[in-house]
């Protein structure tokens, strides 16, 4: 996806990149915030609407986003692949509509992060932490954060201005996955032993 909106692709269409690029953020953060909120308003039925609000304690909601964040970092390890959605968001909205379509449509996608092929566990704990939040709009913060962090990234595709470097892009992509995921992986395991301390597991 990164490869398909760069300043070399959108010239190609007429279109500014940067304007793609701004909505395509955009369409991360509202994707992102629209399935926190929801999460959020789950958690707030399952474990604050009913009876009083906030009946399931901090501690516990704490406990439970250390134990999400153990299981997603083990599932990870002993089996690479984390199940979830195969599809990837349809590139042939790049010919069939116009760059505000595919920029907040790509990027809603994306930033929602269950709708596309899911690469991390650490993309289930954010519902997850919306759902224990047992808030909509503290899921829907929560939610907003993961998808802007999602959607920035398209910002690393700003130097792509010619075939070279299209091509320089995709080589270091891949030269710098694997590093990336052990990255991703160590900070979960630090946020799961800091909620587990949090939590006084």
């Amino acid at each position: 996806m990164l490869a398909s909106i760069t300043p070399l692709g959108e010239r190609g269409r007429q279109s500014s990149w940067r304007v793609t690029a701004t909505l395509y953020v955009l369409g991360s953060l509202a994707g992102g915030a629209a399935i926190g909120a929801l999460s959020g308003l789950l958690g707030w039925l399952a474990l604050g609407g009913i009876g009083t609000l906030g009946s399931v304690g901090l501690h516990a909601r704490v406990a439970a986003l250390a134990a999400m964040l153990a299981a997603g970092l083990a599932w990870e390890l002993a089996r690479g692949r984390v199940p979830g959605p195969r599809r990837q968001v349809d590139e042939r909205w790049l010919d069939r509509y116009r760059a505000w379509v595919y920029g907040l449509g790509y990027g809603a996608q994306l930033g929602a992060g269950l709708t596309t092929v899911v690469v991390s566990s650490a993309v289930y704990i954010v519902p997850g932490a919306a759902v224990l939040s047992a808030r909509p709009l503290t899921g829907g913060l929560i939610g907003a954060v993961a998808g802007g962090l999602r959607g920035v990234t398209v910002l690393t595709a700003a130097q792509v201005v010619t075939p070279q470097r299209l091509v320089a892009f995709h080589a270091r992509m891949r030269l710098i996955e694997r590093p990336v995921r052990a990255v991703a992986l160590v900070a979960q395991l630090a946020l799961a032993c800091l909620a587990s301390i949090a939590a006084g597991v």
